[in-house]
């Protein structure tokens, strides 16, 4: 038997019920909403640290919801009231207090030509982009020499026994088709499916295909009216299509102009597939950040940035003393309706999405913003829970049951598309520190019940994990820290997220290109001139320690797990004469002390693995041993190749398909079915794809 063979002899067959294992999880903690990973996920958890698993589990987090458990000052025989903020953060008492909180700091704000300039992080900045510049000077063309793999292995310090060592498990497609990041928490996308139905939104015409037969099947379509550059989700019969307002007004501001101002969700019946029909449509004056879906309950990150108050400039009118003293007072002057974002539902009059009590006031090292966190079921877009914090954040990740945002002096890097809609990428935070906010998720809900601050920047969401109630976090390098990356795992004691466990000279010098977590295991690719993947056991989160790093030319901007035993990155590597292109890595990590690559594919110089900067063009098909993936080729004109991988004997076979021209490059997908077959979408076309190569 082969080393493939057995390698999938040890992979599981089918798709894990999640849904059934996250209702199980639900059940055995006994009441609604308590969803804690270490019981949605127990045949995953390797090793993780009992004392702090027993202390969450122990009411360490205080729930939010509805449960009699709940704190509120509810009357005899009615519901406790949902607390937003059960730990530091403390909700305005009242519109007059929140409005002398956004006037006392954009008071600090304003300037002779309005608001000023956000915090800059090209300059007077230390730390990553100190590392960029290093980058942008450094000559790619790699020396003969320099392409031998060059592996050091570092042993733990801990005997790990088979049952405890940490490994990789295989990525899954999320049950509508989506390449995602989190299990069990679904993601936007121009495509998804139910197994019977494909959806497909191109530009703001929703198209709905029966893929029961030999051949997709067009049933029907219908447009969705000022939607722009919108993805969608699906729940049971209703399809969610959230993107930009096209009829919201363009930001005015000197460092914003432009920017959409606005978010639409409109909401599609598919009752009868042949005649689809728009039943709701929900306006936000806000930008998008994050929308996520935990079953029906879709979830909503929002930013409303600074307000248009009508500020002059100097000049002829106004010196600049004098401009400075008017938008001073228009400031003064502002009220609270100028602050707080707006929901138009169906045509109806604007209301104020939050209510004053609901919203946070933070520590003033945060940027000035209102950042709105709205929940709602996917049937009734327009009944939401809304909580907000009056400052802003630049990062959403979502686990199962909670949701942290971040607030970083990291500018991203673009793996959120779907968070890129309309935001600018910008820091959100002065200083060198990542602030953290933790909600407990439920259902529609969102309850703070922790804070910390983590000294580094955090790029995006791929590099935030949860893991048995254990966030664990990649950071880049800032003035606060060394000139290097870390991992760091941070636990909840009380209302604090606080650091339990630091590993500290990961790529010195280097960018953290790409993370892939596990329960008990990280995989960070850093990258300056080669690329080293370091393996991270995580099993004792007091105590991460580096297991082994693999030194190979180029870098892998994005990993994706094929079971315990192989690793695929997907990213950039020389291909000869000074010249870069594309490159597909596979991976030996079943020791992770030995941690080796088995093989490259390299494709031609002046490519892209679109994989690195959006995953949902990148498909496993398991039972097949296939890896679907898009590769852009830019040397002439812009045209998208399928390159189908398949992995025979520890080696990639690579057949490369033709697919799309221009911008529909980015609209290509290769959606898996329950029943094994693939839909293959392009700009025009959805069709079959025959993953067997008749050549």
């Amino acid at each position: 038997m082969t080393d493939l063979e057995n390698l999938w002899d040890d992979l599981p067959v089918g798709k894990p019920p999640t849904n059934d294992i996250l209702r199980a999880g639900r059940k055995a903690a006994g009441a609604p909403g308590r969803r804690h990973r270490l019981l949605v996920r127990p045949l995953l958890t390797a090793g993780l640290a009992t004392g702090l698993v027993a202390a969450f589990l122990a009411g360490t987090v205080v729930d939010g919801g509805d449960d009699s458990g709940g704190s509120g000052d509810a009357g005899a025989g009615d519901q406790p009231s949902h607390v937003a903020f059960q730990a530091d953060l403390e909700a305005a008492a009242s519109c007059d207090e929140l409005l002398a909180a956004y006037v006392d700091r954009g008071l600090r704000r304003v300037t002779a030509w309005g608001w000023d300039e956000p915090y800059n992080p090209y300059w007077g900045r230390s730390g990553t982009f100190g590392t960029v510049i290093d980058e942008l000077s450094v000559d790619r063309d790699l020396s003969l020499s320099d392409t031998n793999a060059v592996v050091e292995g570092y042993l733990s310090t801990n005997q790990r026994s088979a049952q405890d060592a940490p490994m990789t498990e295989r990525a899954e497609n999320s049950d509508t088709g989506t390449n995602v990041q989190e299990i069990g928490v679904d993601e936007p996308d121009v495509v998804k499916t139910n197994g019977d139905l494909l959806l497909r939104l191109r530009d703001d015409e929703l198209v709905v295909y029966d893929v029961t037969g030999d051949e997709t099947e067009r049933l029907a379509s219908v447009d969705l009216p000022g939607l722009e550059e919108g993805e969608i989700m699906l729940a049971g019969d209703t399809v969610v299509a959230v993107g930009i307002d096209e009829e919201a007004p363009r930001a005015r501001s000197s460092y914003d102009v432009g920017a959409p101002l606005g978010t639409r969700v409109l909401t599609v019946s598919l009752a009868d597939p042949a005649r689809p029909e728009v039943v709701d449509d929900v306006a936000y004056d806000a930008r998008l950040l994050s929308a996520r879906q935990h079953g029906d309950a879709v979830r909503l990150v929002l930013s409303s940035g600074l307000p248009d108050l009508g500020f002059v400039h100097p000049g002829k009118q106004y010196g600049r003393r004098a401009a400075l003293e008017k938008n001073r007072d228009q400031v003064e002057s502002s009220t609270i309706e100028d602050w707080l974002p707006t929901l138009t539902a169906n045509g109806e009059d604007p209301a104020q999405l939050l209510d004053c009590t609901n919203v946070a006031i933070p520590s003033d090292e945060l940027t000035l913003d209102t950042v709105s966190v709205v929940g709602f079921d996917a049937a009734a877009p327009a009944e939401v829970d809304a909580i907000g914090l009056a400052g802003a954040t630049d990062i959403a990740y979502e686990s199962v049951d909670h949701l942290y945002l971040a607030a970083s002096p990291s500018w991203g890097d673009g793996f959120d598309c779907i968070g890129c809609i309309g935001s600018r990428i910008i820091p959100s935070v002065r200083g060198g520190s990542t602030y953290l906010f933790d909600f407990k998720l439920d259902g529609t809900k969102a309850t703070h019940v922790a804070s910390g601050e983590v000294e580094g920047a955090i790029a995006d969401r791929w590099a935030m994990d949860e893991a048995g109630g254990v966030l664990r976090v990649a950071v880049a390098p800032t003035s606060e820290t060394g000139n290097f990356n870390s991992v760091v795992t941070l636990g909840r004691e009380g209302q604090d997220l606080v650091e339990i466990g630091r590993l500290d000279e990961l790529g010195r010098n280097e960018d953290i290109k790409s993370v892939r977590w596990f329960d008990g295991l990280a995989i960070l690719v850093t990258f300056r001139q080669v690329d080293p993947l370091y393996a991270i056991d995580l099993t004792n989160v007091e105590k991460p320690s580096l297991i082994a790093k693999l030194k190979i030319p180029g870098f892998s901007s994005y990993l994706h797990p094929l079971g315990p035993k192989r690793l695929v990155g997907m990213g950039e590597g020389p291909v000869g004469g000074g010249r870069w292109g594309a490159q597909a890595g596979l991976f030996n990590v079943a020791d992770l002390d030995d941690v080796h690559r088995m093989d490259v594919q390299h494709y031609a110089p002046g490519t892209d693995a679109l994989a690195g900067s959006d995953p949902r063009s990148f498909t496993f098909i398991h039972d097949h041993r296939t890896i679907l993936t898009v590769i852009q080729d830019r040397r002439s004109s812009l045209v998208g190749y399928l390159s189908v991988l398949r992995i025979q004997d520890g080696e990639l076979h690579n057949r490369m398909v033709q697919v799309e021209y221009g911008d529909d490059v980015d609209q290509v997908r290769a959606v898996p079915l329950p029943d094994g077959r693939v839909v293959l979408v392009t700009g025009e076309d959805v069709e079959f794809f025959d993953l067997r190569d008749r050549s």
